[in-house]
């Protein structure tokens, strides 16, 4: 129970980038997958480049947008948007394009991953480059029969012939921009979270301190919640069963469900770790915690708005 309960622990510690170096793992293993078994390059001046780009950015383009999908924050901003009277509800431009290109960025990690793989194994780019009249040029240059012979090179690799060097240039050419993107993308990640967290105004131990306030918040949420839709279920199939009327269950109206799902904001004059807690500490029942004068939103706080009772919406 004890070794169960270490491994639960370094789950919630390291939930992040378990899930993050889950994603990688996945991506690479399904692009070796495609390359190896699925990928067959078709060794024609006409179909090399689009055979070859479609297996490289098809891909990528459907793990991006998986990425929105599984992203509670996705649903956070976007559900309620276009229903009557919601224009004034989401007409905060700014903040909104500010969440988007936060998940944005989390949704390119398993795109950039699948082209980043697929670049060092250099099977898609040298059917696709093979097939590029753009490429043609600087990797033929004086040789003679290269225009004709070049659409044939993925399909050389048994062979002992002049095109074994064509081969090696376009596979040395792959891994290097495969190479390029994974320094870039570290690079731009280093750099982004070095300046959210320098320009953080919540401390480090207080941002543990949040993350763990949010772990068991969410926890008891989803426990009171299932106890209560329990009893309320119970209590209509009861009276519906005996022709009778149901006591009085007190629960959040439309309005109440709606302020607490809003995208968090941080003012620096409260400290309200969630839209739960703002809202249970509003002043007045009426008052609004949707915006205030001095809220802010910060990406180093986005893990408020990515907690969920649930790590992926239910579609």
């Amino acid at each position: 129970m004890e070794k169960f309960k270490t491994v639960l622990d370094l789950h919630l510690k390291y939930s992040s980038a378990l899930g993050y170096g889950l994603v990688t793992l996945l991506t690479a293993s399904g692009e070796r997958i495609f390359s190896t078994v699925v990928f067959q390059c078709p060794c024609s001046a006409t179909w090399n480049l689009p055979y070859g780009l479609v297996f490289l950015l098809v891909p990528a383009l459907v793990l991006f947008l998986l990425g929105y999908m599984l992203s509670s924050r996705t649903w956070r901003l976007l559900t309620g948007c276009c229903a009557p009277g919601a224009r004034v509800r989401c007409s905060s431009g700014l903040r909104g394009a500010q969440v988007f290109a936060q998940i944005s960025v989390a949704a390119a990690l398993a795109p950039l991953t699948w082209v980043a793989v697929a670049l060092l194994g250099g099977s898609f780019y040298e059917c696709a480059a093979s097939g590029s009249k753009v490429l043609e040029q600087y990797l033929c240059g004086n040789r003679t029969g290269c225009t004709d012979q070049l659409p044939l090179v993925p399909c050389s690799k048994d062979q002992k012939s002049d095109l074994q060097d064509l081969l090696k240039e376009l596979k040395a050419q792959s891994q290097v921009l495969g190479w390029i993107i994974i320094a870039a993308v570290i690079i731009v990640v280093v750099i982004f979270t070095s300046v959210c967290r320098c320009l953080s105004p919540v401390s480090f131990l207080q941002l543990k301190f949040w993350k763990i306030y949010l772990e068991n918040e969410q926890e008891i949420f989803k426990s009171q919640a299932k106890e209560h839709a329990t009893e309320l279920a119970k209590e209509n199939i009861k009276c519906f069963f005996e022709c009778s009327h149901p006591k009085e269950y007190n629960t959040p109206s439309i309005k109440d469900w709606q302020q607490i799902s809003t995208l968090y904001t941080f003012n620096p004059k409260d400290q309200y770790y969630s839209m739960l807690h703002k809202y249970v500490n509003r002043k007045k029942e009426s008052d609004s915690i949707k915006s205030s004068e001095g809220d802010v939103m910060l990406p180093v706080l986005g893990f408020v708005d990515s907690s969920g009772i649930n790590s992926s919406p239910g579609l």
